[in-house]
């Protein structure tokens, strides 16, 4: 049985697929982090933007899932606040249930009462066929993991530190993190000029 609103059923998926990608590209989230989020974890009323309470974050081996906050930076708190106001609801009633899905699929799971969550496959082949379409020279490396690359990247260049970069990410070790980085070559220069920018104003006051 499908979810309400048939007559949306291809704007809906995309709608929800768009929605999956950004917060890789926006926060990093990884795949099956995303895929796990239910409407309780979006927490508006944490921090200055709100906070997402990723609870299945990707743990030591053997210790289980790590959980963690994560601060909607990057314009995620307004894309998040798009989605609950203006999407989820049409996948049927349960958007207002608290252990509903953040992210459904089209089908409804008659012993819970809720639409089903998605599966981590499923947005795995809609990235893979946007890019196929949108962006031909990307087909076959655009994945999930690579937004979370990007992500990690394009918050460094923009002045995030490595140590805020790891917190966000969830990662256990620093060195993780500097992996994730991928910065054009002009970073380099940007930063040295910068560097001695502030240099000259600290000697300018102190003369």
């Amino acid at each position: 049985m499908a979810c309400e609103h048939s007559r949306a059923r291809k704007y809906l998926p995309a709608a929800r697929n768009y929605f999956a990608a950004s917060l890789w590209r926006r926060l990093g989230l990884r795949i099956n982090e995303t895929v796990m989020l239910d409407i309780r974890d979006w927490r508006p009323d944490l921090g200055e933007f709100g906070k997402l309470h990723v609870r299945f974050g990707k743990g030591s081996r053997g210790r289980g899932p790590k959980p963690r906050l994560v601060p909607a930076i990057n314009g995620a708190d307004q894309l998040i606040d798009w989605w609950l106001a203006e999407v989820r609801h049409q996948f049927g009633a349960d958007w207002a249930d608290p252990d509903a899905p953040m992210l459904p699929s089209e089908r409804h799971d008659a012993l819970v009462n809720r639409c089903a969550r998605v599966g981590d496959d499923a947005l795995r082949q809609a990235l893979k066929a946007q890019t196929e379409t949108w962006l031909p020279a990307w087909t076959g490396r655009l994945t999930p993991h690579v937004l979370r690359h990007y992500c990690a990247s394009s918050l460094y260049g923009d002045g995030m530190d490595l140590k805020a970069l790891q917190e966000l990410l969830g990662h256990e070790w620093l060195s993780t993190t500097t992996r994730y980085i991928h910065v054009r070559s002009e970073h380099i220069e940007r930063a040295w000029v910068q560097a001695n920018q502030r240099l000259e104003a600290r000697f300018g006051r102190e003369a």
